[in-house]
């Protein structure tokens, strides 16, 4: 199957519906106060709104309290929520659609990170400070050692080397930074070529 393209950091309604003319199959909303690509909830809304049912939209929370995550999870009809931050798993129980928790790995380690209550397991690179957005790659030799049938890959990928990782056949690859022209503002070219090198890799 081909495999699946989530473009993350999505801040504005011509981006995400960029990102779907191009192909992506899911849309990453940013929740965490701190990113540049954090969005609020009217913006989330309209965003939910100009995509409907043509890609699934994600939420992306980073330790936040579970009356923070219901409210967006309803206000912009979330499909999944992804945990990028330290939560343990009664965080990551009880909600009503699919979850995606995320495992940082420090060069040369093979996680043993199963998802458990999660559905899903992202793999990015890790860094001591941020909590994904990094621009940091992840060695295939590492991916190559990893169990990748539930897991989202991200961390340093671009049009050029997505390929690459896609070729390793992983639920999904996901981008942010490597689509961007800034921070929050993603280039429309680089999208399409992301979404036709990912999908063309099978």
């Amino acid at each position: 199957m081909t495999v699946r393209v989530k473009i993350c950091g999505v801040t504005c309604v011509e981006d995400a519906r960029a990102a779907i003319a191009a192909g992506a199959d899911m849309i990453g909303l940013n929740f965490c106060a701190k990113s540049p690509r954090y969005v609020e909830v009217g913006r989330a809304r309209e965003i939910r709104a100009a995509i409907g049912s043509r890609a699934a939209v994600i939420g992306v929370f980073v330790n936040a309290e579970r009356g923070y995550i219901d409210d967006r999870l309803r206000a912009a009809s979330l499909d999944m929520i992804q945990f990028s931050g330290d939560e343990d798993d009664a965080a990551l129980a009880g909600w009503p659609v699919p979850s995606i928790v995320t495992c940082r790995l420090k060069p040369g380690e093979v996680s043993s990170v199963t998802p458990r209550r999660a559905d899903y397991v992202l793999f990015d690179a890790f860094d001591a400070k941020l909590h994904g957005g990094t621009g940091y790659r992840i060695p295939l030799d590492q991916l190559r050692r990893l169990d990748l049938s539930r897991a989202f890959v991200a961390g340093g990928l671009n049009p050029d080397n997505v390929a690459e990782v896609a070729a390793l056949g992983p639920y999904a690859v996901d981008c942010a930074s490597g689509v961007e022209s800034s921070p929050g503002v993603k280039d429309h070219d680089k999208l399409r070529s992301f979404v036709k090198n990912a999908k063309r890799s099978q």
